[in-house]
């Protein structure tokens, strides 16, 4: 009688179910340190486009702040290596991106950027508001972040935050 080598049904099972619940523990822990990244990550670009703002009015004191991400930015031409009121280049293309003139949002690690420039007063921009919201909520980002003009970061948990917002301490 020969005997047969190789694991049985039983012990493939139980192997099976072990790494499962390994997965199960590691899985959450995995998405918890990329959102608390992503939450960084959001953060560190909200307070470097404060600074290209503080940059920008500096730089062009007749226009105030810059209007939009695409502005800081380096516009569509990517190769730009010459500055302008129209195309900073204070910001990289992610965050200074083409795409975030208007309505739609710039996107980096997991969170939507906007800038919106405050109402011209003698053609001169004097307030402008940044927004850093998930991309889909509790998996890429749990909180919303805002700054404005004075460079205050705040955040919101639920809800894209607003200056009524508890600051980031």
């Amino acid at each position: 009688m020969s005997k047969q080598k190789g694991f049985s049904l039983i012990e493939l099972l139980i192997v099976v179910a072990i790494i499962l619940i390994i997965a199960a523990i590691a899985i959450p822990n995995l998405m918890r340190s990329r959102m608390a990244a992503n939450e960084a990550s959001a953060v560190k670009s909200i307070r470097t486009i404060d600074t290209a703002e503080v940059t920008y009015s500096s730089t062009y004191p007749t226009l105030g702040y810059a209007n939009n991400l695409a502005t800081l930015g380096p516009g569509t031409n990517t190769g730009n290596t010459f500055s302008s009121s129209a195309n900073a280049i204070l910001l990289d293309s992610v965050l200074g991106c083409s795409a975030g003139v208007g309505a739609v949002p710039c996107t980096k690690s997991g969170y939507l950027f906007t800038l919106s420039g405050g109402t011209p007063v003698n053609g001169a921009i004097y307030t402008y508001t940044t927004n850093a919201d998930p991309v889909t909520q509790d998996q890429t980002g749990h909180r919303h972040f805002y700054s404005s003009t004075p460079g205050y970061i705040q955040y919101n948990e639920s809800v894209p935050a607003t200056s009524t917002d508890a600051p980031l301490q």
